[in-house]
């Protein structure tokens, strides 16, 4: 018998990706943050979000690229009393360093 556990650990963990993102546009405010939480809970994605001193949302997500794929897409449609002009997008090497998504302090 072939034991796949430890395969499908590597694999997720190689499957695990993550995402700097910079919002700008109409985007505090609006309930840009909550919107934002909403939508990596939908994904189980791990981060957080903030707002910046330039008036745009700072966006850090782990999880798998599918689901950041989606989630990427959601955030720049924005939601319905924001405006998203446009997204800085990074991917990086994931850290595992979250344990779920939430709101930090703005700087």
């Amino acid at each position: 018998m072939i034991d796949h556990s430890n395969n499908h650990q590597t694999n997720h963990k190689e499957d695990t990706q993550r995402v700097h993102i910079f919002v700008e546009g109409r985007v505090q405010g609006v309930g840009f943050r909550y919107f934002t939480i909403e939508i990596a809970n939908r994904f189980d994605l791990t981060g957080w979000v903030r707002n910046t001193h330039n008036q745009e949302v700072e966006i850090t997500a782990e999880g798998s690229r599918g689901k950041l794929d989606q989630f990427v897409a959601l955030i720049q449609r924005g939601p319905n009393a924001g405006f998203v002009k446009s997204l800085r997008i990074q991917w990086l090497t994931a850290t595992g360093e979250f344990n779920r998504f939430s709101i930090i302090s703005s700087f």
